[in-house]
């Protein structure tokens, strides 16, 4: 840990995939918590219509009832084809009990037989608790949907998603190659540059 950068955050979320994506990213310069370790054992609430909307009210609910900083990201995979979708949805695509499988076979569903899989995975992550206004930071990364599933590591639609420029799904990707490329990956250092600046900022 390096002392001069000192921050104490939560990362505000249940999924332990995405735990184990972004503290490599995060652990040489700030302490991260999660909710386990805050005593947060309840679902966090995700009622909003957009990506900043479901990640700041994540991370406001955690700030306001533990009382500890903290960014909350939320994902969606875009399809050209299917209008942006799902989107927002991305998560309880195939149904409320959120199953990765069953989301990934409705979307190979709703392409079969569609030419253009175009596709890109925006993530939105908040950060509440260290300055008057919550701010956000954006990802983005462009692909396309396969036919197939490919892979067995990563989560979520990772089976069906290849980067541009790449010929391997997320799934077929170490956590080191994906990391150096995500959407979420490009979201948590534009997170870490930011905390870096406001840090430096504090000691002045």
């Amino acid at each position: 840990m390096n002392n001069d950068l000192h921050i104490k955050l939560c990362f505000a979320t249940n999924n332990k995939h995405k735990l184990e994506e972004v503290t490599p990213l995060l652990k040489d310069s700030f302490e991260l918590v999660s909710l386990d370790q805050l005593g947060c054992k309840q679902e966090l609430p995700e009622t909003q219509d957009s990506l900043s909307g479901n990640s700041l009210q994540k991370a406001d609910f955690v700030f306001k009832n533990f009382k500890t900083p903290c960014f909350a990201d939320d994902t969606g995979l875009e399809v050209a084809a299917l209008n942006g979708a799902p989107g927002v949805y991305s998560a309880r695509y195939a149904g409320n009990h959120r199953n990765n499988d069953d989301n990934i076979t409705l979307l190979l569903q709703k392409l079969s037989g569609i030419e253009n899989r175009s596709a890109r995975f925006c993530t939105i992550i908040t950060l509440v608790g260290l300055t008057p206004k919550p701010v956000f930071f954006e990802g983005i990364i462009e692909g396309s949907i396969t036919h197939e599933r490919k892979g067995t590591t990563g989560f979520g639609y990772d089976p069906v998603f290849i980067p541009n420029g790449y010929n391997l799904t997320f799934a077929e990707m170490t956590l080191e190659q994906k990391n150096s490329l995500s959407h979420r990956a490009i979201a948590t250092k534009k997170l870490i540059e930011y905390l870096k600046n406001l840090s430096q900022g504090l000691r002045k």
